[in-house]
């Protein structure tokens, strides 16, 4: 009787034992979120100084150049665009941008420019060309001043005024008109002798003169920002 009882404890040891062996198998292969997490091998390699990351087995190798950050594009050569794309990049950053009224404010602004040039008018000049411009022309009224010089210019007429160049330079839009005119163009010494030009005869001049506006102002007038003769 007491050896039955002996065989029936140890058979009440064993069953629990191995319940407590399958527990503990159960609790130790889950996640519980603490676990070390397996290295990326598209980590870029850490920077010098700073001490790498500790690696779970010394079996675990990084895939090669995947760390590597990717090469910058090379540049793409962009070579001068046609007058209608570079119309099409303005319409795009502004989309009241007409060509029709641009050519009308265009010819009306030069002949406010080369009026007030010529009557030494900087206050009118100043709100209509960009700083360097301003200053050149400027300068160019100090010195006829100084001489005692006066000039005068007359625009006898428009003989065209066509669109040569347009394009956007970053938010500013930048289109060149070609200006075609007859002017009398004569300057006068102290004395009142004509020095240069001719008062009683209009001459062909060719100007082109690129005008400029940044597309996100709410200021809609353009600025002379470059001049020049073919």
């Amino acid at each position: 009787m007491g050896e039955g009882f002996y065989f029936f404890d140890i058979l009440i040891f064993g069953m629990v034992a191995a319940f407590l062996v399958y527990r503990l198998r159960s609790v130790l292969g889950r996640r519980h979120g603490e676990e070390r997490q397996r290295p990326n091998p598209f980590t870029p390699p850490p920077k010098a100084g700073q001490a790498p990351a500790p690696a779970e087995s010394d079996n675990v190798v990084p895939l090669p150049d995947r760390g590597r950050p990717p090469e910058a594009p090379l540049p793409v050569e962009t070579g001068p665009i046609s007058l209608e794309e570079g119309l099409r990049q303005i319409r795009a950053a502004d989309p009241t941008f007409n060509e029709k009224h641009f050519l009308q404010g265009a010819k009306a602004a030069f002949e406010m420019i080369v009026k007030a040039f010529a009557d030494g008018d900087t206050p009118t000049l100043r709100p209509l060309l960009a700083d360097d411009v301003y200053d050149g022309f400027a300068e160019a009224i100090r010195k006829r001043q100084a001489a005692g010089e006066t000039r005068e210019t007359r625009i006898t007429a428009f003989e065209s005024v066509d669109l040569k160049e347009a394009r956007m330079d970053g938010r500013h839009a930048m289109v060149t008109i070609r200006f075609i005119t007859h002017q009398v163009d004569c300057t006068v010494n102290a004395a009142g002798d004509v020095v240069d030009g001719d008062p009683d005869e209009a001459i062909e001049v060719v100007d082109i003169w690129t005008f400029s506006r940044n597309t996100r102002s709410p200021d809609p007038n353009w600025l002379l920002v470059e001049t020049r003769v073919p």
